[in-house]
């Protein structure tokens, strides 16, 4: 999208509060700042919840928060997100955000491989409880990760995966790289998958939203 147009969508539409912003500029001086999400990517996270009256949501990787803070904005007082990473000190930052904005009580923050932490919250009895699901986490796992939500999101519920178009380089068939490919197999996957409802959007760096059947 050019330039121009981006910031006047951006300046038309995005509804983003003080803390959302600080740790967005925060986050982008990181070396890894290429990791946050779009802020209009977060306020599409925000809409799909509200729309869908979630109470129970989980975000595959944490990074400095702002889905996870973005989400639990539009969660009701009773609402709840299980956010998971491996990183302390990407999240100590996050936890520190969820503070200042008093989501803090709303974020279950767990720490370690996010596969481990699907497969426990399976076996301590949460299948078909979760109203939606956000992956953002290493590619090479989006499959194995996504697998595990369809698992654990209820029937009718959503499932939103980052990064499908990656930067255009799905499009290439002559990158091979590793995350381009488990991308690329992940899209390919999905669109032969009749479990669920798809729609991938040009947000962000490509948003694939998925429903439950």
């Amino acid at each position: 999208m050019p330039e121009a147009i981006y910031q006047y969508m951006l300046d038309a539409s995005l509804r983003e509060t003080p803390i959302q912003a600080s740790l967005r500029a925060e986050t982008a001086k990181m070396t890894e700042a290429h990791y946050q999400i779009a802020p209009e990517e977060g306020q599409l996270l925000a809409f799909l919840v509200e729309m869908i009256g979630a109470r129970r949501t989980l975000d595959i990787g944490t990074f400095t928060g702002y889905s996870a803070l973005t989400v639990a904005l539009a969660l009701p007082e009773d609402g709840r997100v299980v956010s998971l990473d491996i990183n302390e000190q990407w999240t100590a930052q996050a936890r520190a955000a969820w503070d200042k904005a008093g989501v803090a009580g709303k974020i279950d923050l767990r720490l370690g491989p996010a596969l481990d932490s699907l497969d426990t919250l399976a076996a301590h009895g949460a299948v078909d409880s979760f109203d939606f699901a956000f992956i953002d986490a290493d590619k090479e796992n989006y499959g194995a990760y996504y697998e595990r939500c369809l698992r654990l999101v209820r029937r009718g519920g959503l499932i939103v995966v980052d990064n499908t178009l990656w930067r255009g380089r799905v499009a290439d068939p002559g990158d091979r790289k590793h995350k381009t490919e488990a991308i690329r197999a992940f899209n390919a996957a999905r669109l032969e998958d009749e479990r669920v409802a798809l729609c991938m959007l040009p947000v962000g760096d490509g948003v694939t939203l998925l429903r439950r059947r």
